[in-house]
């Protein structure tokens, strides 16, 4: 065998084998980045942030989703402070009324944005569904001293330090939901309910958001109490006293023998019930054998008394 053969033998066997280790590594790169995808888009749709920002926390923790996904959450959180902070004193009169009945307990929360669009967007809703749920918890723990009817009404810094889940704030949780979608955002007012076995939680939504069934959201809520009526028609007693109770308005009970006083009554039972203007509230649940003990009513951005609109 020459000398030149030799050469010419190895040469080329070299050659194979380098082009068999550059496509090798083309193929293991291409693994990468399908692998390095995958977990962008996990991410992304675990946290809801930007693609860019994902990318980056991705190569910041060399793909731990995991520390990633911790420092989204961080930075958001700051960042949403930040916003709060600059759109604080922004009028925020849109958002939702959420409302979820428990058992033997309710909860009405109402939660306001700066238009309606954001109020349509999941995120906003989630928001809406950590109050409810953290409101009710709070009343739940407070109950266990409590017997019989127990009603609690919320607001402000009393909310704001509600704990929502890991030591988090609903204050933190709203500055985050602010972060991600750049409006002014408020939790304004919550009620929670809890009755005794013979008593009954009605409740109504008007306006619904299409989609929410854990926690019903719209415009305009009402929780209605009350004892009696047919064990089998309680529900729709219930949905039908709240229904009146979002229509009219009412501003306090009366009583069950006051007479009308005209179109402006404002006392719940004289008023000429919603559902059948021939009978009053009052004459209605004499015909179910039923009595209304207390109500709440929340239009979402109303002015409460003392408050400008």
């Amino acid at each position: 065998m020459s000398l030149s053969f030799l050469l010419r033998t190895i040469t080329r066997d070299v050659a194979k084998v380098n082009i068999c280790q550059h496509v090798q590594s083309l193929h293991t790169g291409c693994q990468l980045l399908a692998a390095d995808k995958a977990l962008l888009m996990k991410l992304r749709k675990n946290t809801g942030y930007t693609f860019i920002n994902c990318k980056k926390a991705l190569e910041k923790f060399d793909n731990d989703i995991t520390q990633a996904e911790s420092w989204l959450h961080e930075q958001a959180q700051k960042e949403g402070w930040t916003k709060a902070n600059k759109l604080e004193g922004r009028k925020a009169q849109e958002g939702l009324i959420g409302l979820f009945i428990g058992d033997k307990a309710a909860v009405m929360v109402e939660v306001n944005c700066e238009t309606d669009f954001v109020a349509r967007n999941e995120k906003f809703q989630q928001l809406v569904k950590d109050v409810a749920f953290a409101t009710l918890a709070h009343h739940q723990n407070k109950k266990q001293s409590q017997t019989g009817y127990v009603k609690s009404i919320l607001a402000g810094d009393e909310l704001n330090n509600l704990s929502v889940d890991e030591g988090a704030s609903l204050a933190d949780r709203v500055a985050l939901t602010i972060g991600r979608l750049g409006e002014n955002m408020s939790v304004r007012r919550a009620v929670t309910v809890g009755v005794p076995a013979e008593w009954h939680i009605g409740s109504y939504i008007h306006g619904a958001v299409s989609g929410q069934t854990e926690v019903a959201m719209g415009r305009y809520g009402s929780l209605v109490v009350f004892q009696g009526g047919k064990e089998e028609e309680r529900e729709v007693l219930g949905r039908k006293l709240g229904q009146h109770i979002v229509g009219e308005a009412p501003e306090s009970l009366g009583n069950m023998d006051d007479l009308p006083c005209g179109e402006s009554e404002t006392r719940l039972l004289p008023q000429t019930f919603l559902g059948d203007p021939s009978r009053t509230v009052a004459q209605f649940l004499r015909g179910q054998e039923a009595r209304v003990l207390d109500f709440v009513r929340f239009q979402c951005g109303e002015a409460a008394s003392g408050e400008a609109n």
